[in-house]
């Protein structure tokens, strides 16, 4: 089957899939047992009828349940995801503003967690119940059972506090100025206009953050690494490579990791989908502005546009996320392309 026909197939999938996650979205949204109108209004307001209805019609709590759904879906397609209720500006202009700092902080994490993961993961497989492996087995397991809040505590204390290695929460100093929007990161933002000294305060403040974001990816990683390989390497054609004299490390890269890569490539795309979802008490921690501490905002003013609106955008990042984890299965198994 041609790489096209298969991306074809997995795309035609994703519509029903977001049609349901707006309705259900929208469904959990109206569902929460609690009034916009009270989370919104102060209760000198609450008591006046005509502010009261004046709010409803202006945000269409006034209309049935099932006309402002249709609203809001027929306003989706025209890319348009509502007004924030809280910040009293377009939805997808909240989005554009938080999203790439989380893009920014998960993207450096999960390039920590596979860098670490996969590294500690081949050597521990290779290298099985020697001291090595023992301190990897260690270190993966303290990775995936450490709540992340509590090493973000434990790292500023430590790190930031008492040692001063690395600088305090934000993303980058204050009073110093933010380069010129273009992406919305902060560390290409400052490359692009060729200020080398707010990149490397800004790659400060994204180090410790990503590093402690990263530390359950990496123990996930170099779990899932060690396993597979593990497996792979007892295959009857691993011994009939050994068999035949084929190195040591054509037998690792050409067959051996190729084959271990299935699993580890899920772990990897739903690790860097959990992360993009964002994170609320990691960047509250470290008074990161992402898409986590906006949908926290979201929920607790009940801001039915915001919260449906982040909904959508995780769902898309799960989506794609699905999407390229599929394609390199087709690239990594030719059964697949068989088929």
């Amino acid at each position: 089957m041609p790489l096209y026909q298969y991306l074809l197939r997995r795309l035609a999938l994703t519509v029903p899939l977001l049609i349901g996650v707006t309705l259900i979205a929208f469904a959990i949204s109206h569902a929460v047992p609690a009034d916009p109108v009270t989370a919104n209004l102060g209760q000198k307001a609450m008591s006046d009828p005509r502010i009261v209805a004046a709010f409803e019609a202006e945000w269409g709590l006034d209309k049935p349940v099932h006309e402002q759904y249709m609203i809001y879906v027929t306003n989706l397609l025209k890319g348009d995801l509502g007004m924030s209720i809280k910040s009293r500006r377009p939805v997808i202009e909240d989005l554009r503003a938080f999203l790439p700092a989380t893009i920014e902080l998960a993207t450096v994490s999960i390039l920590f967690g596979l860098l670490i993961g996969m590294t500690f993961g081949i050597l521990s497989a290779l290298w099985r119940n020697s001291w090595l492996d023992h301190i990897a087995r260690i270190l993966s397991l303290m990775g995936v059972s450490v709540p992340v809040f509590w090493l973000a505590l434990l790292a500023l204390f430590i790190f930031y506090a008492r040692l001063g290695w690395f600088p305090g929460p934000g993303r980058i100093d204050v009073g110093l100025p933010i380069p010129p929007r273009i992406t919305g990161m902060l560390t290409i933002d400052s490359l692009l206009a060729g200020d080398w000294y707010i990149f490397r305060n800004v790659v400060g403040h994204l180090l410790l953050p990503a590093l402690v974001l990263g530390s359950y990816t990496t123990g996930l990683i170099t779990r899932v690494t060690r396993s597979a390989l593990l497996e792979v390497l007892t295959q009857d054609y691993m011994r009939t490579a050994r068999a035949k004299g084929l190195p040591s490390r054509a037998m690792l890269l050409r067959h051996a990791l190729r084959n271990a890569l299935i699993p580890v490539v899920t772990v990897i795309g739903f690790s860097y989908g959990n992360l993009l979802a964002g994170t609320v008490l990691t960047e509250s921690i470290f008074a990161w502005p992402g898409i986590g501490q906006y949908a926290y905002r979201a929920s607790t003013s009940l801001d039915f546009p915001a919260i449906m609106g982040v909904s959508l955008v995780i769902a898309l990042i799960f989506i794609i996320t699905n999407l390229i984890v599929d394609t390199l299965y087709f690239v990594l198994d030719p059964r697949l392309q068989a088929s």
